[in-house]
């Protein structure tokens, strides 16, 4: 079976640490990706990318393979019917660095298989939940709701402001 990896890179007027808490919070990832992510983040935990309105469906889930704040975050991927199947499984890795002023966001999403629907997914997944990020990052709000009603959740708003404190 075919393997591939999808990469993508952004830049974001922000500090490190502020990256990776908008990564790890749940009540951040929830008014910018309508999901929230829930673990301890620590190696060897579960962690769950929950719907964030009232049925809090887990739609993905997967394994903290590595965590070194606020650098660099491994994670296994899977819908949760396909957890326990190794070859379903794929990897998200989480790289932060600061960069001329900035901070350097790079997802690298690998061992995915080629042309499965997860593919298909993230492909057009990553940019806009990235690019909702970093909208919240630096203006304090999200980019409006770039996904299919079928992934939205079924109630629950958005309206909350982030503070957006440039480090």
């Amino acid at each position: 079976m075919e393997r591939v990896q999808f990469t993508y890179i952004t830049y974001i007027s922000t500090s490190p640490n502020k990256v990776w808490n908008a990564l790890l919070d749940p009540k951040i990832t929830a008014l910018y990706w309508q999901h929230e992510n829930v673990s301890d983040w620590r190696p060897g935990s579960r962690w769950e990318h929950r719907q964030s309105g009232n049925n809090r469906k887990v739609v993905l889930v997967g394994k903290v393979i590595g965590s070194l704040p606020p650098n660099r975050l491994v994670l296994t991927w899977a819908t949760p019917d396909e957890e326990e199947i190794d070859e379903k499984l794929s990897r998200v890795t989480f790289e932060i660095e600061p960069f001329r002023g900035v901070t350097r966001l790079k997802v690298i999403h690998d061992r995915l298989e080629a042309s499965s629907e997860m593919l298909t997914g993230i492909t057009d997944g990553w940019p806009k939940v990235l690019s909702s990020l970093k909208s919240l990052i630096e203006t304090g709000k999200p980019l409006p709701t770039l996904w299919d009603e079928k992934h939205l959740p079924e109630s629950g708003s958005r309206a909350q402001k982030y503070e957006s404190s440039r480090a």
